[in-house]
């Protein structure tokens, strides 16, 4: 396949040729949150979702996200109800208060009552359709069937051509919820096109990051052993959509430009995937780098990283790459790290990246192109000042996505939701009083 010709100045888009632990949050300067006349803020939240330390990507950010909320509203109105998959049990922290057995459509039932019973005051759901049991994931319905207060929930996926049960049961949990937030413009479309949601019932609210300094990539690479050499990283749980076969395969020819380059691969095997086929897909990376002749070149860190193990392998990255496979990506958790750790990026063109780095924040390569990859690399090692400058860029746009204000962003939507389902009840009452009244007249007619 020729070699495209971009450049690096450009905006990310007009490149497209083709379709746990300690917390890392540090405060902003302090912003006051006013909720608009007439709406209070809940004061007794659940969070429903995966939590840490589940290892997934939807713990990590339901962790993070009460994390966030509790520094800055305090916790103790905060609770967790966390999702476990079959066969598994985890020592969860004290937030975590109810657990749902993720196939047992009783266990749904039971958990609303209990919330009910707490008189908690919202629930913030964690969508996926894959971490709940039915198809779809519809037994979550039976939880919101049951709950009786306002419900804000995160859609982590929008799929552009859903199935019939995957359109059904989305379909319904927008019904449910008062308030629907996504993490990017584009799934806001969908969501409005594919399944008829009202863009005013809509929050686009960014995937929340560290509030992590900018800093050179080395300082941060004598710890890892990896003092003199040109990191490009990828990390997140691995699984065969990933795309990391692309970068090794780009390798032989970077090398042949930068002899002191090396590819590191940071991350456990996606548990889901482990339980269906062990270790296969890391050991076809492993074979394909040694016929490649890059054996030496990769570098596995076979472990699900702590926050502060992350920050220590983002922070030595001198290039961040996202090479996944599918344009259907609604969001991504390590690209939005990436970005507002001030990292230069290559990524495919999947929805949450191009959205993401747009305006000349990263390079998009065509999906599956090894020899795009390599041209991207080369030319951002080759050119120091515009790499700095897409740095610069990335890092400047990631400071309105730290987790201090995503979670003042969430507390509005919370704040919305609660004013607007008690608006609901004080418009039905009126109402039903009159039909109440009615009724009685007729019968002593």
């Amino acid at each position: 396949m020729p070699t495209p010709n971009f450049s690096l100045n450009q905006p990310a888009t007009t490149m497209l040729t083709r379709e746990a632990q300690p917390s890392l949050f540090t405060r902003e300067p302090e912003i006051t949150l006013l909720a608009p006349p007439g709406q209070s803020r809940p004061r007794r939240i659940a969070v429903v979702g995966n939590h840490l330390p589940r290892q997934c990507g939807i713990a990590t950010f339901t962790t993070d996200l009460c994390d966030a909320i509790a520094a800055e509203y305090g916790t103790s109105g905060l609770q967790v109800c966390a999702i476990n998959d079959a066969h598994s049990t985890h020592r969860y922290p004290a937030r975590v208060r109810s657990e749902i057995a993720e196939g047992n459509l009783s266990s749904y039932r039971a958990t609303a009552e209990l919330l009910n019973a707490r008189n908690v005051e919202l629930v913030c759901l964690q969508h996926e359709y894959g971490i709940f049991g039915g198809k779809a994931g519809s037994h979550i319905l039976e939880l919101l069937r049951h709950l009786a207060m306002p419900v804000v929930t995160t859609l982590h996926t929008v799929l552009r051509e859903p199935d019939a049960d995957q359109r059904r049961v989305m379909q319904q949990i927008a019904a449910r919820s008062e308030r629907l937030i996504v993490m990017s413009e584009y799934s806001s479309r969908v969501l409005q096109d594919v399944f008829g949601v009202s863009a005013a019932k809509i929050d686009q609210i960014p995937h929340g990051i560290p509030n992590l300094p900018f800093v050179e990539p080395e300082s941060y690479k004598d710890a890892l052993a990896l003092a003199r050499k040109t990191v490009l990283l990828t990390f997140g749980l691995l699984s065969p959509n990933k795309g990391f076969e692309s970068v090794i395969q780009a390798l032989p020819r970077i090398l042949e430009q930068h002899r002191n380059v090396v590819y590191v691969i940071a991350g456990a095997t996606h548990p889901h995937v482990w339980a269906r086929e062990g270790d296969r897909y890391r050991d076809q990376l492993q074979s394909l780098a040694r016929d490649l002749g890059v054996e030496r070149e990769v570098i596995f860190h076979n472990r699900f990283a702590s926050p502060l193990e992350m920050a220590s392998l983002v922070g030595s990255a001198d290039i961040y790459i996202t090479p996944y496979c599918h344009v259907a990506q609604a969001v991504s958790g390590t690209l939005a790290y990436a970005l507002g750790a001030g990292k230069a990026i290559i990524s495919t063109p999947y929805w949450h990246a191009a959205e993401l780095l747009d305006s000349g924040r990263g390079v998009l390569v065509p999906f599956e192109d090894p020899s795009a990859i390599a041209s991207a690399a080369i030319e951002l090692m080759d050119n120091d000042e515009a790499r700095n400058a897409m740095r610069k860029r990335a890092y400047l746009h990631g400071r309105q996505m730290v987790w201090s204000r995503v979670a003042q962003s969430y507390m509005r939507s919370f704040s919305r939701a609660c004013t607007h389902q008690t608006q609901s009840v004080h418009i039905a009452l009126p109402v039903q009083a009159v039909k109440h009244v009615s009724a009685n007249l007729l019968s002593n007619a």
